[in-house]
């Protein structure tokens, strides 16, 4: 559901519009998201297509499938040297050392990196950190059934989780591959533009977080073959949209590793040889 308050009106029509959502009453926004109040919406819009997915079963069930076709997974095992030997790639890493013809790079923030560590030319892929907090539920609300909440402009987001609540100031600010923490004021200035359209104030954190979701210099993701090592496989850039295009994602890297057709127009349109 998207809101805005009295001086965000301007861009409300274009955001509704590109989110292909509904305009609503002010008065249906607040029975759907009770702690909004009233005197503080002035438009609000609502995409009932939308869908949750739970990220944690998403994740261990393309574990369970992948180990029940012979993958190993392992974790903790970060690659320190990766170099081409008689026509193969082997990498070096504290639980031992790999060697397959093919290497798909599937390092988030850290892509560019294992490029350069391979010798491979980076693509201009930078990290861009999302700090997160989880609120206790408004007045003790039972919020399991409301819809996840944007401000206009991406001012900030908001959605159940577990019996709290989930805010982000949705920021997107540049910085390097590590492990990413939240920044405490950006955090602070995302809290307060979600309490300035509600009835009750954040009065603590139950936690917070931060992660880092990659984007190449035109924000399409990079898949494909290197244009100087076809046996160096990109499959990186993909924005905060990871979770949501995992599964078509996948399919179109295992034709790409596998040399089956692809849709050519999407190929070229998400190609690494476009950075040259």
């Amino acid at each position: 559901m998207l809101v805005a308050g009295h001086d965000e009106r301007d861009h409300f029509d274009h955001e509704a519009e590109l989110m292909r959502m509904e305009e609503i009453a002010p008065d249906a926004a607040v029975a759907a998201f009770p702690a909004l109040d009233p005197a503080k919406v002035a438009r609000a819009a609502m995409g009932a297509r939308a869908q949750d997915i739970d990220t944690d079963l998403l994740i261990q069930s393309y574990q369970r499938d992948a180990r029940s076709r012979g993958a190993e997974i392992l974790f903790s095992a970060p690659a320190t040297a990766i170099a081409r030997q008689d026509g193969q790639w082997v990498v070096t890493t504290p639980k031992g050392v790999f060697s397959a013809k093919v290497l798909i790079n599937a390092a988030g923030a850290w892509a560019d990196p294992v490029a350069q560590m391979a010798g491979i030319a980076p693509k201009g892929i930078v990290p861009h950190r999302r700090s997160m907090a989880r609120i206790p539920a408004p007045a003790g609300l039972d919020v399991a059934s409301w819809p996840m909440l944007l401000g206009v402009n991406e001012s900030f987001y908001a959605k159940p989780d577990a019996g709290a609540l989930i805010v982000s100031p949705a920021d997107a600010e540049p910085t390097t591959a590590h492990d990413a923490w939240a920044d405490d004021m950006v955090l602070a200035e995302g809290l307060a533009r979600y309490e300035a359209l509600m009835l009750y104030p954040v009065d603590r954190l139950i936690a917070n977080w931060a992660g880092l979701r990659s984007f190449a210099p035109d924000g399409a993701p990079v898949y494909g073959r290197d244009p100087d090592q076809p046996d160096f496989i990109w499959f990186a850039g993909q924005g905060g949209y990871g979770f949501q295009s995992s599964v078509a994602a996948a399919r179109f890297i295992a034709d790409i590793a596998a040399g089956r057709p692809t849709d050519a127009q999407l190929r070229r349109a998400i190609d690494p040889a476009r950075f040259g």
